[in-house]
């Protein structure tokens, strides 16, 4: 399996993102799913996905909370006094979080877009914290699976938003109206189709080929 960024600048990553969630909530008091938005939008958490050794190693877990907040709020926390005693569950969802996206390369947006958000992350606590992070790895994979099982077809969805028929978009895009509906309908995962399958369902949609995939 191919990793997000390399090893070596992993622990320092889970360090460090442990700290900036405990930091923000049990220092600075802040809401921990409003300061998590506030990271996938300000650039850090893109930063981390790939592996910049300025942001992975270089700042510290609370120097990262200030970046956050200077880049997508008008808060100040400056003077806030942080003395951590203990792990505590905060702490363990940025460590966790941090390994679980560097071991998959998925991104951020993507884990907390699909069913894996921050405070389900928390929920999980009291029965990972223990455990073996290729446990963590594994429920976090099935989370995210079955969101996007029982999630409505996203080409599904951005067809009606231009209301398009199955038949028009085959027509439009020339993909059969057969597949489409198999991977409307979940029975083919378009993740999974060829690159130029997607591009002209793309063009067809007017829309940009991510979206298709999610």
């Amino acid at each position: 399996m191919i990793h997000a960024y390399n090893h070596y600048y992993l622990e320092d990553a889970m360090n460090n993102l442990g700290n900036m969630l405990d930091y923000a909530v049990n220092a600075a008091g802040l809401d921990i799913a409003v300061f998590y938005e506030m990271f996938l939008a300000s650039g850090v958490a893109s930063q981390i996905e790939v592996g910049n050794p300025r942001y992975v190693s270089g700042l510290s877990g609370i120097e990262l909370c200030h970046v956050v907040l200077e880049k997508s709020s008008d808060i100040d926390i400056k003077d806030v006094v942080y003395q951590p005693f203990e792990r505590t569950k905060e702490f363990w969802a940025g460590w966790s979080l941090a390994y679980y996206q560097w071991y998959t390369a998925k991104s951020f947006l993507y884990i907390q877009r699909n069913g894996l958000d921050i405070k389900c992350l928390i929920s999980l606590y009291n029965t990972l914290h223990e455990a073996d992070l290729s446990k963590l790895v594994d429920t976090a994979n099935s989370i995210i699976e079955r969101h996007i099982a029982e999630s409505p077809s996203i080409l599904k969805t951005l067809r009606k938003q231009i209301h398009l028929t199955q038949s028009k978009l085959a027509e439009l895009s020339g993909v059969s109206l057969r597949m489409i509906q198999a991977y409307e309908q979940g029975d083919q995962d378009i993740r999974k189709a060829e690159a130029q399958t997607v591009i002209a369902l793309a063009r067809a949609l007017g829309c940009d080929v991510e979206m298709i995939l999610g």
